[in-house]
C-alpha cells in the first residue's frame, strides 16, 4: 500500500437541521467525523479535523451550518486521517 490514501468527499449535513438551533454547528462537526470514520474505516480518535474546515462550518454561527461540505481526507500509514477543506 502507498504511504497515504487521498480522497475528495462531499459530505451531506442533512441531519444538522434536526438538531436544536443552538447545537447545529457542533452536530455538523460530529456528522463530518462519523462520515469520515465510515468511509475511511477508522476509529473516532484517528480522525483529525483541520481548523479551516472547523471555521467553514462555524462561519455563519452556531445556528446555520452549511448543508453540505466538500473535504479532502488523507489517511496515513499509522491510521490517522486528516480532514481539511478541498480546494
Amino acid at each position: 500500500m502507498a504511504d497515504e490514501m487521498d480522497r475528495i468527499m462531499v459530505i451531506p449535513l442533512r441531519k444538522t437541521k434536526q438538531a436544536p438551533r443552538t447545537k447545529r454547528a457542533a452536530r455538523a462537526i460530529k456528522e463530518i467525523r462519523e462520515f469520515v470514520m465510515r468511509h475511511m474505516k477508522v476509529d473516532e480518535e484517528h480522525v483529525w479535523i483541520d481548523a479551516s474546515l472547523n471555521e467553514r462550518v462555524w462561519e455563519n454561527g452556531i445556528r446555520n451550518p452549511p448543508s453540505r461540505v466538500t473535504v479532502r481526507a488523507v489517511k496515513f500509514d499509522d491510521g490517522l486521517v486528516e480532514v481539511s477543506l478541498a480546494e
